[in-house]
């Protein structure tokens, strides 16, 4: 048995709101959901919204985090909230979170991934998107579970205030953590990422960073090339950082279709240093990217869905979609951002429910059994499938 929902709340949150919601989810699912994914835009009422839906659900398996946009059955949507379940004998699930990780993100990945069982075939991921090394927090859970169980999820965000993030387990709303949901059983996973962008500059040397922070391209200060690549659109940092990122190229210099980008996120004038929203090894080179026409994007959504399926493989039935996507693609998408959407439900099944939110970094594997990686920019989808004769 296996059956998914979403369901949408616009109201000012409250209690009261996270309660109804937690009642349509219980009318939709015709039972107690087994584990919830609650995204909702940032905004006074937080804290009795999820505590209003964690009562009713009645689940522990219960996480979430704000937002960049919602994600749901009914599309995309903006200050809202969108409560999600799952009721199944197929699957069971475990929770775990952690705090401070701007500290050692490394460590703080472990700590997560050994709170959750070692027959874990699937792991959700959402964590603060303004504090912390997300790929340091990939890399030390997947040194833990191992690349072959693929990570996905997002880092929360703050409808573009860039001042706090929030994240929740069960009835508690944190700051400045990671929490993580764990799912074995009968079931299978398919993974799919792509951006749609494309070089659009000379390839550079990273030649002195740390961490998320890029000091030198070539020996030049890090802030200096980027000035130079973007010309006339200087004047616009740093607003215009999210619309042209950084990709690391592969050994021809070339961008490709595998190649992880990093959005700028701050300009440091003193150093001449840019900060990204991932980590930058020192030694890689890296090009200024741009994603061009809007079809472009959608495009590359579609295919991520597709890649998707594909690692889900024949005699699967997709059950459940988890949609991340970059916040910087609804900027450049507008008024077309609910067609990603769209798309990514066109090539995986009309009725097949997906819940997800537009983040401030996403978390999934390049290729199976690659292990998870933090990426900008992209889409990425994961379906979670049963086999045929277990429907």
């Amino acid at each position: 048995m296996f059956k998914a929902a979403t369901v949408v709340g616009k109201e000012p949150f409250s209690r009261a709101l996270g309660q109804r919601m937690g009642n349509e989810l219980v009318n939709e699912l015709r039972r107690k959901p087994d584990a919830c994914w609650l995204f909702c835009a940032p905004g006074n009422g937080i804290e009795d919204l999820v505590a209003g839906a964690f009562d009713v659900t009645g689940t522990e398996n219960f996480i979430g985090c704000t937002t960049d946009g919602e994600i749901s059955s009914a599309g995309y949507s903006a200050a809202s909230a969108v409560l999600a379940g799952i009721a199944t004998d197929q699957i069971s699930f475990v929770v775990s979170s952690v705090s401070n990780i701007r500290g050692d993100g490394n460590f703080a990945g472990k700590q997560l991934a050994r709170a959750l069982p070692p027959t874990s075939r699937h792991v959700q991921l959402l964590s603060d998107g303004l504090t912390g090394n997300g790929s340091a927090i990939a890399n030390g859970m997947t040194s833990v579970l191992g690349a072959q169980i693929p990570i996905s999820g997002g880092a929360a965000g703050d409808a573009r205030q860039f001042k706090q993030t929030w994240q929740f387990i069960r009835n508690k709303v944190l700051s400045d953590s990671a929490v993580a949901m764990g799912m074995a059983g009968n079931f299978k996973v398919g993974t799919g990422v792509r951006s749609g962008w494309f070089p659009a500059g000379i390839p550079r040397k990273v030649t002195r960073a740390q961490g998320n922070v890029v000091y030198e391209f070539d020996g030049e200060p890090a802030l200096t090339v980027y000035r130079k690549y973007l010309g006339p659109l200087a004047s616009k940092l740093p607003a215009v950082g999210v619309q042209f990122p950084f990709g690391m190229v592969d050994e021809s210099l070339r961008l490709g279709e595998d190649a992880i980008l990093r959005a700028p996120m701050g300009l440091n004038e003193q150093d001449g240093s840019v900060t990204f929203a991932g980590e930058v090894p020192e030694g890689v080179t890296m090009t200024l990217a741009t994603g061009g026409l809007d079809e472009n994007l959608l495009e590359a959504s579609s295919e991520a869905a597709r890649r998707a399926m594909a690692d889900l493989g024949n005699d699967t039935t997709p059950a459940m979609i988890f949609f991340y996507s970059c916040m910087a693609r609804k900027i450049l998408l507008g008024h077309r951002t609910g067609e990603e959407t769209s798309r990514i439900c066109s090539v995986v099944g009309r009725g097949v429910p997906v819940t997800g939110f537009y983040t401030y970094g996403e978390y999934c594997p390049s290729r199976r059994d690659s292990g998870c990686q933090l990426h900008n920019e992209t889409a990425t989808v994961t379906v979670i499938g049963l086999p045929s004769s277990a429907i």
